[in-house]
């Protein structure tokens, strides 16, 4: 039998996974997997668990938000043989599901573990921590770990809007040095964002157009403090027609980037407290991680694979309203 190791969040969205528990299981048992199940109560427990069993399974299946994956990859990234990785969205924003198509219903995406096809994703590194799809500083990036997850289970990506809102008023800069293959860029931020992700805080083409998950290179997003609030409006218009050619923001592509400041800045990683540094360097571990994803052409359409394009479409007609 194949051996897969299960980890779960029990707290992650609205719990709903406590409920489907049993069902995923016999899912994956009636396919020959040997199933071990590890809930985890504290922070940092998947990762430790995946650095000291990873190698001795043939699959790691992670359920739970963005940062429960965060430590699974956490661990992943330590170990010489590294088991393909399946993924169960049920956190409340999901960007990294968004971005490779990973189906949020529950079921379906425990179907897509055992039909899906490894996909070899790369993953950044600051400052040795590791990330799946953001490192960002500055406006709005604490408000992910700052939220009370009982108050994201009652509000959704709404309490995120709340809090957000509440935060505008009160923007700071920080004044950095960026240097990259291309160049350095220095000046003050209001923001800044290092990617590989089609979807950031919800929104999708945030970061730029083409972005490709497995090229080697993140998409930087660095915005300039404005000096009114015109400015402040046309930077967030920008950012939101997904149109990076205004004078206060800088967009471009790196493999590697070192950041120094003249004073500590809280970094926020896949929506977690990513620590604070004053120089953080930003590595891209090309194809570090194979995830399972949803098949783009199967030869043949059953029920799993029609339930996963209507998602898609649904998420498609949303984005477009």
């Amino acid at each position: 039998m194949k051996k897969m190791l299960f980890i779960y969040n029990p707290h992650a969205g609205k719990a709903a996974i406590k409920n489907k528990l049993s069902d995923i299981v016999e899912l994956f048992v009636g396919v020959d997997y040997e199933v071990t199940i590890f809930s985890t109560r504290e922070k940092r427990d998947a990762t430790k668990i995946v650095k000291e069993k990873g190698e001795n399974y043939d699959c790691i299946v992670c359920s739970g938000g963005d940062g429960t994956l965060n430590e699974v990859v956490d661990g992943l990234m330590t170990l010489e043989k590294r088991p393909p990785c399946g993924y169960m969205p049920t956190g409340t924003v999901n960007d990294f599901a968004s971005s490779l198509k990973i189906p949020k219903s529950i079921m379906v995406a425990a179907q897509n573990v055992i039909d899906g096809q490894p996909f070899a994703y790369d993953i950044g590194s600051l400052n040795n921590d590791h990330f799946n799809y953001v490192a960002a500083f500055g406006a709005f990036t604490q408000v992910a770990y700052e939220t009370p997850q009982s108050f994201k289970n009652v509000f959704g990506k709404l309490a995120y809007l709340m809090d957000g809102a509440m935060r505008l008023a009160n923007l700071e800069s920080y004044h950095v040095k960026v240097s990259y293959e291309g160049g350095i860029v220095e000046g003050r931020f209001i923001l800044g964002m290092i990617t590989n992700s089609n979807s950031v805080a919800g929104l999708k083409g945030l970061t730029g157009k083409n972005v490709k998950l497995n090229d080697g290179l993140f998409e930087v997003v660095l915005v300039k403090q404005p000096n009114n609030a015109i400015e402040l409006q046309a930077i967030i218009n920008g950012l939101l027609m997904r149109e990076h050619d205004d004078i206060h923001i800088y967009s471009f592509r790196a493999s590697h980037i070192e950041l120094s400041s003249e004073e500590e800045i809280a970094w926020t990683v896949d929506g977690e407290y990513g620590g604070t540094y004053k120089e953080a360097v930003i590595e891209n571990h090309r194809e570090a991680v194979e995830f399972i994803c949803p098949k783009e052409k199967p030869e043949k359409k059953g029920l799993v694979e029609k339930i996963i394009e209507k998602e898609i479409e649904n998420e498609r007609a949303i984005d477009k309203e």
